[in-house]
């Protein structure tokens, strides 16, 4: 048995930006998302760099491999690169970025977290939340200070506590995640979730077989519902030693069309 992610990603800037921002990557054995700041110098340049640090430091065999030293090594050097682009660039100081970035090896999956970009776990008709944002008012929900629902109106609800930047030394959720053959995964930008609700998300991801169409779905239905922001999804399948196609990584977003074809 080997199991094997099968993926399908898409990125779009949505409605109200001027650029995208957002990065994938996916790959047999690897996912990872992530979201650069909008409100922060070059976000785009943030999230290519997080993406391209963990496909960097991904082995071409992970058996037992220590799957999270590796993710926290990636981020850290995500994080040393962005401060040596901020030192030869000060109008890059203050870059920064989200990820969600997933590593697999048979039905042991490491994943690393940090800011509000998510991850979704489809198993038997359930949706679970894998990851929990860093955020202020994920924070007030869990001190019992505001309720969810109060959470997702309200105005402070972007505000990141924790994100890799230039400067600073990453302070990543990294866990490990045991698998079963089946299961779906989603993991996604804030472009997505500030629009659907987890009842929507479970509904594409539980009625659309074919991934690069439920991905379609979900940046639709974000964008129709505004697209306030870059909308990006991967949608991945476990499954047992399946021909996914092309092994070579696949890139989306700002990673795939850096500025002035770098």
């Amino acid at each position: 048995m080997s199991p094997t992610l099968c993926s399908a990603a898409g990125s779009d800037v949505g409605r109200r930006r001027q650029m995208n921002q957002d990065s994938a990557a996916t790959g047999p054995r690897l996912l990872v998302v992530a979201d650069g700041m909008g409100g922060h110098a070059h976000g785009e340049v943030a999230s290519s760099v997080a993406v391209q640090a963990v496909l960097d430091a991904t082995p071409d065999d992970l058996e037992g491999v220590d799957l999270l030293a590796v993710l926290g090594a990636a981020l850290e050097d995500a994080a040393s690169r962005l401060t040596g682009l901020a030192t030869d660039d000060p109008e890059l100081r203050g870059t920064g970025t989200t990820v969600v970035a997933f590593l697999v090896d048979g039905l042991r999956i490491g994943i690393a977290h940090i800011g509000d970009s998510r991850a979704y776990l489809l198993r038997d008709g359930e949706l679970t939340r894998l990851t929990r944002d860093h955020t202020l008012v994920q924070a007030l929900v869990d001190e019992g200070r505001i309720s969810a629902e109060e959470a997702a109106t309200h105005p402070r609800r972007s505000w990141l506590v924790r994100t890799l930047q230039d400067s600073s030394s990453p302070e990543p959720d990294l866990f490990l995640h045991d698998a079963v053959l089946g299961d779906r995964y989603l993991i996604c930008s804030d472009g997505l979730t500030a629009v659907l609700d987890d009842d929507a998300v479970r509904e594409v991801l539980a009625t659309e077989p074919d991934r690069a169409a439920a991905v379609t779905r979900l940046i639709d239905i974000a964008n129709t519902g505004g697209g306030p922001d870059n909308i990006t999804c991967v949608v991945a399948d476990l499954l047992d030693d399946a021909p996914c196609g092309n092994t070579a990584p696949v890139l989306v977003g700002a990673v795939a069309d850096p500025p002035n074809g770098e």
